[in-house]
């Protein structure tokens, strides 16, 4: 065991033998520094307390490990002639309460500068065709991307053939198959109006009007014409003022397609007479197409067609050619058909309809 011992010691004594001798060759020549005794100090001469300026112990805090120096050396005081960095004694208070006065005052009323916009395409205006054409109903922008593709679609009068046009919805005329699209927030309806229905969005008498079937619509609506209280069919129902103004505007022509139910018998020239003109207290009045629908007995159901809008006008173009109506019907409002509609259904028109009814007009 004391053997053991011993070699224990003669090898830690080994050890430190051989350590001096490492310290009489670092005697012949400059030792490198351990890096808990490195300096890192870039300033200037050491000042004749000995201390150094700039980076260094002061700004560091030291090297990794090693002592950190006062940041409050004996004898400065804050605020005292020594104290800060670089020895330079410090402002006053009021001093400093001036200057920050100064430059308020400087900055307050400095107008601001608007940059501009640098993202990609800040400087264009308007909307993305295909955003427009989605909120105008004609699919996602997906598939309106793919209708530009298909160059269907139009804007003023030229066709689009390249993606990412930006459009002014208020100003531009969009297109899509010949047909112009309503961009707007406009809404359009039809309605199959019931015998008994006033033509008005109100009626002081409180009777049973067109406004009764739209109460829940947050936008005004107002009809498109009018029909008689007992007769039925068709009705549009819109806001759009333009359109509503030039489908009854006699100047457009816009054909409107009746059913009448008459008792017969029925001479073979009551159609030409109609189209020639049936002389009326207002004007003759002429029909642009006529036809027997129906025949049972004397019961007949016949089709006018004509494109005035005048009050009553089918009810006494036939009755002054001698045959009352009984029951009168609007299948046909311009493009527009009343179809399978139920009497007292209200149905919100297609973009297609839409662009038919527009295009009707020159719109």
């Amino acid at each position: 065991m004391r053997s053991s011992g011993s070699g224990k010691n003669s090898g830690r004594g080994n050890y430190r033998g051989a350590g001096n001798q490492r310290d009489d060759r670092q005697g012949q020549r400059p030792r490198r520094p351990r890096p808990e005794e490195r300096r890192y100090d870039v300033g200037g001469p050491a000042e004749e307390s000995g201390q150094r300026r700039g980076r260094g112990t002061a700004a560091r805090g030291g090297a990794k490990g090693g002592p950190k120096a006062p940041q409050n050396p004996q004898g400065a005081r804050r605020g005292g002639p020594q104290s800060g960095r670089s020895g330079a004694p410090a402002r006053s208070r009021e001093l400093d309460a001036t200057i920050e006065q100064r430059n308020r005052d400087r900055y307050a009323n400095k107008p601001q500068i608007k940059t501009p916009k640098t993202f990609p395409g800040a400087e264009q205006e308007g909307e993305r065709l295909q955003k427009v054409l989605a909120r105008a109903g004609m699919g996602s922008r997906r598939a309106c991307e793919e209708l530009i593709d298909q160059r269907r679609v139009e804007v003023n009068g030229e066709i689009v053939t390249e993606q990412g046009l930006r459009v002014d919805p208020e100003k531009d005329e969009i297109k899509v198959d010949g047909l112009t699209v309503a961009t707007q927030s406009y809404l359009f309806f039809a309605l199959n109006k019931p015998a008994g229905v006033v033509s008005t969005m109100e009626d002081p008498d409180g009777r049973q009007c067109l406004g009764d079937y739209v109460t829940n619509r947050e936008t005004r609506l107002f009809h498109v014409g009018r029909l008689d209280t007992e007769t039925e069919g068709i009705i549009l129902l819109t806001n759009h003022g333009e359109l509503a103004h030039r489908l009854t505007h006699p100047r457009y022509g816009v054909r409107k397609t009746y059913l009448a139910a008459i008792q017969g018998p029925l001479p073979r020239e009551l159609g030409k007479r109609l189209k020639d003109g049936i002389p009326l207290e207002d004007g003759y009045a002429r029909a642009d197409h006529f036809r027997v629908v129906q025949n049972t007995g004397k019961n007949y159901l016949v089709e006018v067609s004509l494109h005035e809008g005048r009050k009553h006008i089918v009810r006494r173009m036939l009755a002054e050619a001698g045959f009352p109506v009984d029951k009168l019907v609007r299948t046909h409002f311009g493009p527009i058909a009343l179809g399978d509609q139920k009497s007292g259904w209200l149905r919100r028109l297609t973009n297609t309809e839409v662009g038919m009814l527009m295009r009707e007009v020159e719109l």
